[in-house]
């Protein structure tokens, strides 16, 4: 699933307001860049280990994903950053057209 550069544009601009509307402290932002970049890292991984990987598949390693992160992030976000990273996670999932993810 490669996106192309505008999507990614897109993306990091969105990603880029996220984190200024969760107003994160610095430390959360550390371990929150870690925690993402951990998940991506282990996505690449599966993509380079399976270079015919289909999208179903690599949605189905997406929502395996998820729940390690989400579980990482309820140690340092506090009760209302979760509530709207959760309704983030929920507007990408439109966005990248994967609702049932």
């Amino acid at each position: 699933m490669q996106l192309s550069p505008d999507v990614r544009t897109t993306i990091k601009n969105e990603l880029t307001h996220f984190a200024t509307d969760l107003k994160l402290s610095d430390d959360q932002k550390s371990r929150l860049t870690t925690a993402v970049e951990q998940a991506r890292e282990k996505i690449e991984e599966y993509r380079t280990a399976h270079p015919n990987v289909t999208k179903a598949e690599i949605v189905t390693k997406l929502r395996d994903a998820r729940a390690p992160l989400r579980e990482k992030l309820t140690s340092f976000l506090t009760p209302d950053q979760l509530t709207k990273w959760d309704a983030e996670v929920a507007k990408a999932k439109s966005f990248l057209g994967v609702a049932s993810a």
